[in-house]
């Protein structure tokens, strides 16, 4: 069947259609996510991140949400990689999330702000300790001589952690992006999706229906 003539998956739902009417971003999201945890095959927090550096041609790249609330959508990265040069550079960033399995996506785009070191070292603790190593061991986004190399390093990290303690490196951290503008899409037939977006106003928020 073409995804052209394809019901909406809450076809029938008169609960679930009515997210066009929802007043809070974050419930709507909470239960959106809810959901995709338990469709999706693998990853459901996986997210599209878009960035731009002070030359402003944009980059993206799949990372994954590893966190969320009204402060904002947090993930974590090598502050000396590529992303992390462009956040410098130009701390403003855009996401999207794309779930197959529910023929949905939400969007959000918005200034970013690192989390706190509190956050951070509670989240890299919280890492496989092979995580935290490779955290060590990986010169994010720079040339790599070959794979033999990286893999000695870990070797050596592991040694050298062995019965130990991993700290976080201190180029690593997470982000926050604090989104001026959140969008829920979802399929419908004939391409005539529903689109709502909410805008930041003030200390709320201002919903409108889009055109799909």
């Amino acid at each position: 069947m073409s995804d052209d003539t394809m019901e909406p998956l809450t076809s029938g739902d008169p609960a679930a259609v009515d997210f066009t009417l929802r007043d809070d971003p974050w419930d709507l999201f909470a239960e959106w996510m809810a959901q995709a945890s338990a469709s999706e095959p693998e990853d459901p927090n996986a997210m599209a991140l878009a960035t731009a550096g002070s030359d402003g041609l944009p980059d993206v790249r799949m990372v994954l949400l590893k966190g969320v609330d009204p402060r904002g959508f947090v993930f974590y990265t090598n502050v000396d990689s590529a992303k992390g040069a462009e956040l410098r550079e130009n701390p403003q960033a855009a996401l999207v999330l794309h779930w197959k399995s529910l023929r949905r996506q939400v969007r959000a785009r918005g200034p970013v702000e690192p989390v706190s070191a509190q956050e951070a070292d509670a989240y890299f603790a919280s890492r496989h300790r092979d995580s935290r190593i490779g955290a060590h061991a990986s010169r994010q986004s720079r040339p790599l001589l070959d794979r033999a190399t990286l893999e000695a390093e870990v070797a050596a990290l592991s040694a050298r952690y062995e019965d130990k303690p991993v700290p976080r490196p201190e180029n690593w951290t997470g982000f926050r992006i604090v989104p001026s503008a959140i969008e829920f899409w979802e399929n419908g037939p004939f391409r005539l999706h529903d689109r709502v977006r909410f805008k930041k106003a003030g200390s709320g928020w201002e919903r409108s229906r889009l055109y799909p």
